[in-house]
């Protein structure tokens, strides 16, 4: 029987942007707490920090940042989503964010049918987002596109069929989006629960090994690097 991580690495070809955009013209970014840069840097203003990835990218000559599973991030403090007085602090990520201008075709990474969707308002949430089930060989699990536009959740439906690289949604700008600058959050889900159109996709220290395991690294899958 072969792991949900030893079939992700066998599957070729996929992409969750814009398919024209070669991998050759992505470059990494990091948004960890070890990056000084970001602590001169405004990165609770959507709009700046748009402008501070407008700019990597263009010092860059690259289209698409990516980067921040398994990264500590000090970009959620501004948010009740992810500090409240009775629980840990959530500050790891554990999905792959793709950083590129709203509007942007979102593609269905395999073939599947949706699974739920919903609008997760709020400063700091996903915004629109769509989770997508897959079956292939012994394995059911899921993909979570986040931060999408209002658009993309007004004609569709659960159950509806997507193939792999069809257009499932388009990013969402930041009054929508969870007020970030536009980026997909993807993440790879193997036990949702009762989860319905949401799942965590930054957690606590405390958390961090339950759900990396049942969280496993995108890019296994998008072989970006």
């Amino acid at each position: 029987m072969n792991t949900l991580e030893t079939i992700l690495k066998s599957i070729q070809n996929v992409k969750v942007i814009d398919h024209s955009i070669a991998h050759k013209n992505y470059i990494p970014l990091d948004l960890s707490t070890f990056n000084v840069e970001l602590s001169k840097l405004d990165i609770g203003n959507a709009i700046d920090f748009e402008k501070y990835i407008e700019n990597y990218l263009t010092a860059n000559k690259a289209h698409i940042a990516f980067g921040g599973y398994n990264e500590e991030r000090n970009l959620y403090k501004r948010s009740a989503v992810f500090n409240d007085t009775k629980t840990e602090e959530r500050n790891i990520h554990i999905g792959l964010d793709l950083w590129i201008k709203a509007g942007t075709p979102v593609l269905a990474a395999l073939d599947g049918t949706i699974h739920s969707f919903n609008y997760n308002a709020g400063l700091g949430d996903y915004g629109p987002t769509i989770i997508l089930e897959h079956k292939i060989e012994n394995q059911t699990f899921y993909t979570l596109y986040g931060h999408l536009s209002l658009e993309s959740i007004t004609e569709i439906e659960v159950g509806a069929v997507f193939k792999k690289g069809q257009q499932l949604a388009t990013l969402g700008n930041s009054p929508i989006n969870g007020d970030y600058a536009p980026h997909l959050h993807f993440q790879i889900i193997k036990d949702i629960g009762d989860n319905f159109g949401d799942y965590p996709g930054v957690c606590s220290k405390n958390d961090l090994d339950y759900y990396l395991e049942n969280c496993p690294d995108p890019n296994l899958l998008l072989k970006i690097t």
